[in-house]
């Protein structure tokens, strides 16, 4: 499989608000910025969405390392939530419908398709690429 790194970040301004996401994927000598923003959202939504745009290019199933500084994210994946969220139909632990199952539900069907490690990265630490998906997400915020 071919190897591929991807970080992402999303930003808001307000919550909810006008918001955006950015990431950066790097496959051997390729680099690819991208970006995107709405006009309401929330920034768990642009964290997401930046994960969703960034697999949605991949062409073909792929060995991902994928960086991220969302606990929201990486939680759900280490901690496998949506296995729970699957069997007891979109529910969560306080009985209440999974926010943003739509997106989840997209992700999930990405996450199926390639092989992904999710990476928690320090947010605003200095991470170069996590900083450069910040401005991006920043960026593409609506104004």
């Amino acid at each position: 499989m071919k190897e591929v790194v991807i970080y992402t970040d999303g930003a808001c301004s307000g919550n909810p608000g006008p918001g955006g996401y950015g990431a950066v994927l790097m496959a051997g000598e390729h680099h690819k910025e991208i970006s995107g923003g709405e006009k309401e959202t929330t920034n768990q939504r642009m964290e997401l969405l930046a994960v969703i745009a960034a697999l949605k290019l991949l062409k073909y199933p792929c060995s991902v390392k994928l960086h991220s500084d969302s606990a929201y994210l990486i939680n759900c994946f280490k901690s496998r939530w949506y296995v729970n969220w699957e069997k007891n139909g979109w529910i969560n632990s306080q009985k209440q419908p999974v926010a943003n199952r739509d997106l989840w539900e997209e992700l999930l069907r990405l996450y199926r398709i390639h092989q992904i490690q999710f990476i928690k990265v320090k947010g605003h630490s200095g991470d170069r690429w996590n900083e450069r998906c910040d401005e991006l997400a920043r960026a593409a915020v609506p104004k």
